[in-house]
């Protein structure tokens, strides 16, 4: 009954966030366990306390005050000088200059939307496919949970209490990995659909694009030198990278004015409430699991699948693809972790590091992929292109999205091998 209530909500469109509350409420009413409405608000706000938290609407902040103090379109005009001149070259600074704010945005839906705006327009202008410039933004989105900072990594640690800041350095090198892929893919579409060459910029121009670039890049060595140093927790390190963003913007640039600061903030307070509230339902919801034993039930009924760790992992990215087809990904992390975590931990004996990183970067897959792909329509209305053409032309790279999910699988110290000793 409770399961049938849960997926009603669903189906007609209640936010998830309400779905989440309402289905935990009508499981209490339907047991007539009137003791749990006692802790029902307990459970809610206990969601919400971590420190680690904190650093989502830093960096949600951090990622407006970039766009609207200039830092963002300096960051495209570096990666121009430095791959622009290459077969394909626009393509390739699209990729990078995902890769560098991927670094600084935490938020792949974010990124998609400010990405798209800056470069589909001009790779169409230059003879790309309209749909084709559409679905490389979207990817390039796709590396937003992976390189830190990373809003679901945020989410991921403070669910499975493990540490922030190595999970963050733990997703380095698969996000260098699946940016490689990416890389692959245009190099190898470009052999067949013969993308333009655009002429390397003259001597003069390049140094002054790099020159002015290098403020901008400071803001993710901030960010991720902290927490590799030791200096900084991530919360720390997106407070100093917020502090960084308002001063180049200010001071550096000249290009963040004081009258666009409320826009900024309330954009980044709607943004991060949507996520902190969230959160909490989600807190309401996985208590009721907990407390009707579901972990256990489906640990029980995998380990008698398998006991192979590796063909679990298949089995879970095969069930979080389809779980993230329809959910979104934040509520389906929040979803899922109190149930397979333990499972994967105390049954397979898997790392916790590696888990979380899989479990990421597959769920993050749903953003692009329909019925709901909350980043593929984005993509596709920024440029006006149909979200059936921009997906066909996505499936490459989703395709090596897919194998890279099944590599990190197969080979977890691609995971740890940095957070290990």
């Amino acid at each position: 009954m409770t399961g049938g209530v849960f997926l009603t909500l669903l189906l007609i469109g209640l936010p998830i966030s309400f779905v989440l509350m309402v289905t935990a409420a009508v499981y209490i009413w339907l047991t007539d366990n009137t003791a749990l409405y006692g802790s029902f608000m307990q459970q809610l706000f206990a969601g919400l306390e971590s420190y680690g938290l904190l650093a989502i609407p830093l960096f949600m902040l951090t990622g407006e005050l970039m766009n609207a103090g200039g830092l963002t379109r300096r960051l495209v005009a570096m990666a121009s000088v430095l791959v622009g001149g290459l077969r394909g070259g626009l393509a390739y600074v699209n990729l990078i200059a995902n890769m560098m704010m991927a670094s600084i945005m935490g938020s792949a839906v974010a990124q998609i939307a400010v990405m798209s705006r800056v470069m589909t327009p001009e790779m169409e202008r230059q003879g790309y496919d309209r749909a084709f410039a559409a679905a490389l933004t979207s990817a390039g989105g796709l590396l937003s949970p992976i390189i830190p900072p990373s809003m679901l990594f945020v989410i991921f640690g403070v669910l499975a209490q493990i540490a922030i800041g190595d999970l963050f350095i733990a997703g380095i090198i698969p996000g260098l990995i699946l940016a490689g892929a990416f890389f692959l893919v245009i190099a190898i579409l470009g052999v067949f659909h013969e993308f333009p060459r655009v002429a390397r910029p003259a001597r003069a121009e390049a140094l002054k694009a790099l020159a002015g670039g290098l403020p901008a890049l400071s803001i993710p060595v901030v960010i991720i030198g902290g927490i590799l140093l030791g200096w900084a927790t991530p919360t720390e390190s997106a407070a100093l990278a917020v502090l960084a963003a308002f001063v180049i913007g200010r001071f550096v640039y000249g290009e963040l004015t004081l009258p666009a600061l409320p826009k900024v903030l309330v954009e980044t307070g709607l943004n991060a409430a949507a996520v902190t509230f969230l959160i909490a339902a989600a807190n309401v919801f996985g208590w009721v699991l907990l407390y009707e034993q579901v972990p256990q039930t489906v640990a029980r009924w995998s380990g008698g699948l398998t006991d192979d760790p590796f063909v679990f992992m298949l089995l879970v990215n095969l069930m979080l693809l389809l779980v993230g087809m329809v959910i979104d990904g934040i509520a389906a992390l929040i979803m899922v972790v109190p149930i397979l975590m333990p499972i994967a931990t105390d049954v397979f004996g898997i790392d916790p590091y590696h888990f979380g990183v899989v479990v990421c970067i597959n769920l993050i897959l749903g953003l692009l992929t329909p019925p709901v792909g909350a980043g593929l329509y984005v993509a596709s209305s920024m440029a006006d292109a149909r979200p059936t053409a921009v997906f066909k032309a996505l499936i490459p790279f989703l395709g090596s999205t897919l194998a890279v999910l099944v590599l990190l699988s197969w080979q977890p110290d691609l995971v740890t091998m940095l957070i290990r000793d």
